[in-house]
């Protein structure tokens, strides 16, 4: 396999997992982060000691704070910044690189000021370029793939031989990707599916068992699925690793930050006590309103979507909105 020099943006969990795997696949990588103070640290301790303690940097893994420098480094561009900083960053970089060939993501969400998937936003930023893109998504969390352990995940891109490209740099012995051509179908299982996690982080939190929260997901998966049809995407994407397989690890493990939210409100705490306790982004919070949002526009369903978002944004109580759930009319699966 050629060896690439490839940029990872975005110094959080997620990004550092990528950058590390890539660099133990033998490529060049440069991880840059925005925050110069908190690069030092990872620099001169030789890991991410904010959200990765303990896993170390391999040594053809540099650093850096200064964007220029890190996107003029590379053949491969990998953004892993929050979604609601995934404009701007691609703004920058367009700066300093405007003839982008190809620009790679592994960010999960809408952009919150238009409810836009995200390849929306990079078409609308690279406008009428043949610009290559490409979605890494799936069942995955950041500390898990640092430390080798089994995984798998999905690459889709516009160009399929796009998508063969990032499956061939990130493939190892431990970490097996799958290709498709579905961009939209990632991008909504990966915003959606945090959504349904703080809905099953809520139940878990007031006490309610198992049988609540298979419900909550297989009736999430429907929500999901209904929504991502009407933007036509592929219905077996949603049964697949970005759809059906993110969804149950993020419902179901206290990894997930956005579970850890919803237990956080259905113990009681507020969101911003639960931000506090968190740490990190919560992409969930602002992906409810989205999704919410694009539901309400797109004349979709989506019940447990509806019930989060009046919980995290008009006060409701978790309990009324559990029992808003029970009592809707009866209908067939």
């Amino acid at each position: 396999m050629k060896t690439k020099t490839i940029t990872v943006l975005g110094a959080g969990s997620w990004g550092t997992a990528l950058a590390i795997l890539l660099a133990k696949n033998g490529h060049q990588v440069v991880l840059w982060g925005r925050n110069k103070d908190k690069i030092s640290t990872m620099v001169n301790k030789g890991e991410n000691s904010f959200f990765l303690p303990g896993i170390h940097f391999p040594e053809n893994l540099s650093l850096s704070s200064d964007l220029q420098y890190a996107v003029l480094q590379s053949e491969e561009l990998l953004l892993v910044v929050p979604s609601h900083a995934f404009r701007n960053t691609l703004l920058k970089i367009k700066e300093i690189k405007p003839q982008l060939p190809c620009v790679s993501w592994a960010t999960k969400g809408l952009e919150p000021a238009t409810q836009q998937l995200l390849h929306s936003v990079v078409d609308e930023i690279f406008q009428g370029s043949s610009i290559r893109q490409a979605v890494i998504s799936g069942p995955t969390f950041a500390a898990e793939v640092a430390k080798g352990l089994p995984t798998a995940l999905t690459v889709a891109a516009n160009d399929i031989s796009y998508a063969q490209e990032w499956a061939n740099l990130l493939c190892n012995k431990t970490l097996r990707p799958y290709i498709s051509q579905d961009i939209v179908g990632l991008e909504i299982g990966g915003a959606a599916k945090n959504v349904m996690a703080i809905a099953a982080g809520i139940a878990d939190g007031l006490g309610y068992g198992a049988n609540t929260r298979s419900a909550l997901i297989t009736r999430g998966l429907h929500e999901i699925s209904c929504l991502s049809h009407k933007l036509g995407a592929k219905d077996q994407t949603m049964m697949g690793l970005s759809g059906l397989g993110d969804l149950l690890l993020t419902c179901t493990d206290d990894q997930s930050r956005n579970r850890r939210m919803g237990l956080a409100i259905g113990h009681g705490k507020t969101i911003v006590q639960a931000e506090e306790e968190i740490q990190q982004v919560v992409e969930g919070v602002q992906a409810a309103k989205q999704i919410y949002s694009l539901s309400q526009e797109l004349k979709v369903e989506m019940p447990i979507v509806e019930q989060v978002y009046l919980v995290l944004y008009q006060g409701l109580s978790p309990q009324n909105a559990v029992q808003n759930l029970l009592m809707r009319d009866y209908k067939s699966e």
